[in-house]
């Protein structure tokens, strides 16, 4: 009783009723509590299956651990009493690893730990020993003597900005870092790919308001002389500037400072720096990113790049890369940046992202958000990278014959549409096909913009493909020109001149929900529903001895929406292993199962689906091309069949006007700050909202599985992991370990959700292997 619980970040103070109220359980039974539920931050295991929910209940039911453990075979819960014996003693050793040693010696008094004076020259001696120049000049006062050296501020740079152009000043600067066990880092190079662009400079902060840039590869004269010559890193010829340390001397003096278990590497986008210095041999880690802390703490609020967290954490105005460097034609690459703009642009980077750490790290704690951070996000920047690194091989000699035959439908379907028209045009032009449809042809619906041309998107073809062939042979030419220009033609040019593959870069924090992108070459967009989009996956091939191994969850949101909305139906589907698009055809159209059509079936399908994307009767609709009344009483029906979706739906949209959020089942918040508005973006706010902890939740879960997937995999040599594509992950293997890697990795897969949530729903993976993508999906 005379003991009080305060949470120093929110400022919130718990006596014993409140510790009740928050967790469900009484003080004294915290550490039962918690070893039931484990923490996977701490390493404490706890018991497979048992959430916090759970946990609490059982706590309260039984009293504590060692009852509830002798008491397991009387809980009703087949896999909960099967987990309680099973895990017995990791429950045991759980509760022995959360609870607190008590009988530590205390040999100082209370008062040896109360805040006393500096003692003035002892503080000096060390501050002008470890070079903290920032807090000298802001002590000045209090420890005498006056402003700090004038030779400390470097001319044309910010106070505490220092250009380090020799060893000696290099290792002070590694020194100081291994000392304050947290540096924050920064490259900068010659370009955006991680895997093709040039060291350039390197910037280190480790204490607010102080930071360094070490030069390697700046050069005079124009970009044009450089680029008649080699690249050379190492500072001998090519117009290098003079005053820099030769790259390779130090990246072997940094190395064991980027590479020491002890010091905390702070970065914005952390991945690119760690892929630019693993082509040096360096491995970076441990690793914080800023970008990723912003992204747990405020998904779908804003953006996470540094200028915008500047300004809105900061208050703080960052110097744009442009002001360096220019822009449009005129604009330079780095290395021919000058000396002293590089060094105020570089080394804001890394002291600006020192002080977002400062910033944003804490929140985790107060906003209960530490495990998504630490579980989903931080460890996956690592297996991303190695992902990237990897690539995948693509046969060129496939991409160009495929180019050459969509190049030849494209001309045939021109043919058709100009037959169809009367009159030759040019197919690509939005403007000459809207003349063509509304006033050669006088099809319904024209609406001009601005400009005077009609509007000729996807969804207004759509429609009229139903009125005239014209449309639809449109939208076919459409979709081989894209397949063309984005894949045939375009994946031959990011062939790496070295590697012989492709390496895509996948983005962490684009999507609020979770889910990856996939950039420069985007890999997650290739098409799979018509043939033409499949057979782009021919030309993704292994080398030879090995294949290539497709691993894909069946049906993940909807049977995570089983789970959530507590659909019976749905999940009595799912254990007896039926054709679920069958059985909603079955519930909904009183259809018996072998009397079913594949066009009722299709039907069926296109509601599951669409329903979880909030679809309207006019989406629907316009998906299976029949009448919107026809379509809407399709949606109507299901609701009535299913009305757990319903009550779902309405709750969470309830939830996030409440609370301007959602959460996923993993505990990640995704913002929806346009929830309550009005007007168009309405449905559109609330359609996402209800959404997003299905396909957050699923994502969350595949996050999951890659971050165990690298050491599960371990034992079998020659396999990685090398695209994840929604809810497929690829990997490459030798041809006679295949049969290995699918049971291993399928096996991490279908447990991913566990211990964190205890689905009512197995999930389940579809496994294949072939010499290319398209045979092993």
């Amino acid at each position: 009783d005379s003991v009080t619980l305060v949470n120093t970040m929110s400022n919130e103070s718990l006596d014993p009723e409140g510790v009740k109220a928050k967790f469900g359980v009484s003080p004294e039974r915290i550490v039962d509590y918690l070893a039931l539920v484990g923490d996977t931050v701490d390493n404490v295991p706890g018991v497979p299956g048992i959430g916090i929910k759970t946990a609490a209940q059982l706590i309260e039911e039984y009293g504590d651990l060692e009852t509830l453990l002798a008491r397991a075979e009387e809980i009703k819960q087949p896999k909960r009493r099967q987990n309680l014996v099973e895990f017995a003693e990791q429950a045991r050793i759980s509760r022995r690893l959360v609870e607190l040693k008590d009988d530590v010696p205390v040999e100082e008094a209370l008062a040896d730990f109360a805040l006393r004076e500096p003692e003035p020259e002892a503080l000096r001696a060390f501050l002008e020993r470890y070079e903290f120049r920032s807090i000298l000049t802001r002590l000045a006062d209090q420890l005498g003597g006056g402003e700090a050296p004038e030779a400390e501020k470097p001319a044309g740079a910010a106070a505490g900005y220092v250009l380090v152009s020799d060893m000696k000043a290099l290792k002070r600067w590694i020194a100081e870092a291994a000392a304050a066990g947290l540096v924050a880092v920064d490259t900068e190079t010659t370009g955006l790919d991680p895997l093709r662009a040039e060291l350039v400079g390197i910037s280190l902060s480790v204490s607010a308001g102080a930071a360094c840039y070490i030069p390697l590869a700046h050069r005079q004269g124009a970009p044009e002389v450089h680029l008649a010559g080699e690249l050379d890193l190492a500072g001998e010829g090519g117009g290098l500037v003079k005053g820099q340390i030769p790259a390779d001397r130090a990246l072997k003096a940094l190395k064991p400072l980027l590479e020491d278990p002890g010091v905390l590497k702070v970065g914005q986008n952390i991945k690119y720096d760690m892929l630019v210095f693993a082509r040096h041999g360096i491995r970076v880690a441990p690793i914080d990113d800023t970008m990723l802390l912003s992204y747990v703490l405020d998904g779908g609020a804003h953006g996470h790049g540094m200028d915008e967290l500047a300004e809105l954490h900061l208050g703080h105005e960052t110097i744009k890369f442009k002001d360096v460097a220019g822009s449009g034609k005129s604009q330079v690459t780095f290395d021919f940046v000058p000396l002293d703009k590089a060094l105020d642009y570089a080394a804001e980077d890394a002291e600006v992202t020192l002080r977002l750490h400062r910033a944003l790290k804490p929140r985790l704690l107060a906003e209960r958000l530490v495990t998504v951070y630490e579980t989903l996000e931080r460890p996956l920047v690592p297996v991303l990278a190695r992902m990237e690194r990897a690539g995948i091989q693509v046969d060129r000699d496939t991409l160009s014959r495929m180019s050459n035959a969509f190049a030849q439908k494209m001309a045939g379907l021109e043919a058709e549409i100009h037959e169809k028209a009367g009159r030759p045009f040019n197919v690509g032009s939005p403007k000459q096909l809207g003349e063509i449809l509304f006033d050669d042809l006088g099809l319904p619906g024209g609406k001009t913009g601005k400009t005077g041309a009609y509007a000729t998107g996807a969804d207004i073809l759509e429609d009229l493909a139903t009125e005239h062939e014209l449309p639809r042979l449109v939208l076919d030419w459409r979709q081989i020109s894209k397949l063309k220009s984005t894949y045939t033609d375009s994946l031959q040019e990011h062939i790496h001149p070295e590697t012989g593959r492709v390496h895509t870069s996948y983005s962490i924090a684009g999507a609020s929900t979770g889910r990856l992108a996939s950039t420069d070459p985007n890999l997650q967009n290739i098409p799979i529903r018509t043939e033409e989009g499949r057979r782009i996956r021919e030309a993704f091939v292994a080398p030879a001895g090995k294949v290539l191994v497709s691993l894909d969850y069946s049906q993940i949101e909807l049977r995570i929406l089983a789970h959530v909305a507590g659909i019976d139906a749905l999940k009595a589907a799912f254990r007896d292993g039926q054709d679920i698009h069958a059985m909603t055809a079955s519930e909904m159209f009183d259809v018996p199962l072998d009397q079913m059509t594949s066009d009722i079936r299709r039907q069926a399908k296109a509601i599951n689906f669409g329903v979880i994307y909030g679809i309207s009767g006019f989406g629907l609709a316009r998906n299976l091309r029949i009448p919107r009344d026809q379509a809407q009483g399709f949606i109507d029906r299901y609701f009535e069949r299913f009305p757990g979706i319903r009550a779902y739906m309405d709750d969470t949209v309830a939830y996030a006007k409440a609370h301007e959020h959602v959460t996923t089942l993993f505990g990640r918040k995704i913002n929806t700050p346009e929830i309550n508005a009005k007007g168009p973006t309405a449905g559109f706010a609330k359609r996402a909202a209800i959404n997003a902890p299905i396909q957050g939740t699923a994502a969350d879960v595949i996050r999951r599985a890659m971050i165990r997937m690298d050491a599960a995999i371990a034992p079998v040599g020659s396999a990685r992991m090398l695209l994840q594509v929604h809810d497929e992950l690829l990997f490459e293997v030798d041809e006679s370990e295949a049969p290995a890697l699918i049971e291993i990795a399928r096996e991490v897969m279908e447990g991913a959700a566990h211990p964190a949530v205890d689905l009512d729903v197995r999930l389940t993976v579809e496994a294949g292997q072939g010499a290319n993508w398209a045979l092993a999906h």
